[in-house]
């Protein structure tokens, strides 16, 4: 019988959902982060479950044929990137495999054959977006430890460590997002420590500085940064932005967001623009979207144009329909659907993100598209169909824990001809479908890589009433 903290030889099998490396013991399965399918491993067991075992790597004994070195020396502590050690062609098969999994033993759907990945045209460098965190409680590197240097173990600028949400790896390199990103992080962490800025703590909610937020317009080049503190110090915000502006030319906006709160999200309660308009803009394709510090915008531009192109052609729209858009957030895809409807309707909840839309449909010129704020299922009532009009085609973009069960019941009511479901999270989505069966087939699956070096996947599915 296998107990806790024993050392263990495993052969690694498959990819789990989770990133982990899958294996078996006993008839239990084994999961072993930072393992590649093939490998031959040591591993110490860290976990009994009821139906599984967890295990930490302690030595690849025979890699396997698919494993390469990480580029990233903070690999395998930071949480930013769980596969850096899998050859990126095995990554694309891994995420349709376990997509297809998904499909097959959540949603029931047994007879769509899951197609190709669509790969990263940049496996690196491709995030717009980074939220770096800073914190009191520096989490040190074996490496580190290891040069026997008196370290600075008060003040940390980098990432979480994984299920820690106290302790922060501090970072001097970062392939998730394009330059200038980790030289503004590192000159950031600079002038902070020559100041004497502490950082935030999340046990007793003290100290001053919480979250960096870089973002930047991949099609433009315009950059934003976003410090969110826990208390506004104009002094402190005047001196920073003078610095960066002059070093950063491609800085376009910086805002101060405060958060007093004992929670570490970044997110301001109140928000103060040092420099700029407090926006940048963001190029898809032929559209420009103007982006604000709150709004979400997909994280990486150029998949996300692709994700565009697939939702377009599983419509297979002509210029009669009308699309409704649920959770559209700032028209990403609803402006994108414009020159192939007869009207695009979009419904998004966050009224903020609303707004944006408005503003971004007369930015780009677009007279066939209308957004409101509401519940995605408010866009059923009678009332509402009523007003803008009948609901030939459903796009449905939720956040991770899927739709609610009412959305999926008016869907099968109302019965649109097509629904294009994109989704961050193929288990809720193959749950989201097993619903719709009742009404709709499932006719095509496109898993998209969004976020190359780590097991999350986007997943286009294309449904046709039954």
């Amino acid at each position: 019988m296998v107990k806790k903290r024993d050392e263990v030889v495993l052969e690694i099998e498959s990819a789990a959902f989770e990133g982990a490396g899958v294996a078996r013991l006993d008839n239990q399965v084994v999961f072993v982060p930072h393992t590649v399918p093939g490998d031959i491993v040591r591993a110490v067991v860290t976990r009994k479950k009821k139906r599984h075992l967890e295990a930490s790597l302690l030595e690849v004994l025979s890699p396997s044929p698919e494993r390469i070195e990480p580029k990233c020396k903070y690999f395998g502590t930071c949480g930013g990137c769980s596969w850096q050690c899998m050859h990126y062609e095995t990554q694309l098969d891994c995420k349709r495999n376990q997509v297809q999994e998904l499909l097959e033993r959540i949603g029931g759907v047994g007879s769509v054959e899951v197609e190709p990945t669509l790969p990263s045209e940049a496996p690196f460098y491709y995030r717009n977006k980074m939220e770096f965190s800073f914190g009191s409680n520096r989490w040190l590197t074996k490496e580190e430890i290891d040069t026997g240097d008196r370290l600075k173990k008060g003040f940390a600028l980098g990432l979480h460590i994984p299920k820690r949400f106290d302790k922060i790896l501090d970072l001097d390199v970062c392939y998730l997002q394009p330059d200038p990103s980790v030289a503004i992080v590192n000159r950031v962490r600079e002038i902070a420590l020559q100041e004497g800025w502490t950082c935030h703590n999340v046990r007793s909610n003290s100290g001053y500085l919480k979250n960096l937020v870089l973002r930047i317009g991949q099609g433009t080049g315009e950059l934003m940064i976003n410090l969110v503190t826990s208390t506004h110090e104009p002094e402190r915000m005047t001196l920073l932005a003078d610095i960066l502006v002059t070093e950063f030319p491609t800085i376009c906006t910086i805002i101060n967001s405060i958060n007093s709160a004992r929670s570490p999200v970044a997110l301001g309660e109140i928000e103060h623009v040092v420099h700029g308009n407090g926006t940048i803009r963001e190029k898809m394709g032929p559209l420009f979207f103007e982006i604000t510090p709150t709004v979400f915008f997909q994280p990486n531009t150029l998949q996300a144009e692709r994700l565009v192109s697939t939702v377009k052609s599983f419509l297979d729209l002509s210029s009669e329909e009308s699309v409704y858009d649920l959770f559209c957030g700032l028209g990403t895809i609803g402006l994108s659907l414009a020159d192939q409807a007869g009207q695009v309707i979009g419904v998004e909840n966050h009224a903020a993100s609303v707004e944006m839309a408005r503003k971004n449909c007369q930015v780009n010129g677009i007279e066939n598209c209308v957004f409101e704020v509401g519940d995605a299922s408010e866009a059923f009532s009678s009332e509402f169909r009523a007003k803008f009009g009948r609901m030939d085609r459903v796009v449905l973009d939720p956040p991770r824990p899927g739709l609610h069960p009412k959305v999926c019941e008016a869907l099968l009511i109302v019965k649109p001809e097509k629904i294009v479901y994109t989704s961050c999270n193929p288990a809720t989505q193959a749950r989201d479908l097993k619903l719709l069966s009742e009404g709709y087939s499932v006719d095509r699956v496109q898993p998209i890589d969004m976020f190359p070096q780590t097991y999350h996947i986007e997943v286009v599915a294309a449904l046709s009433r039954r």
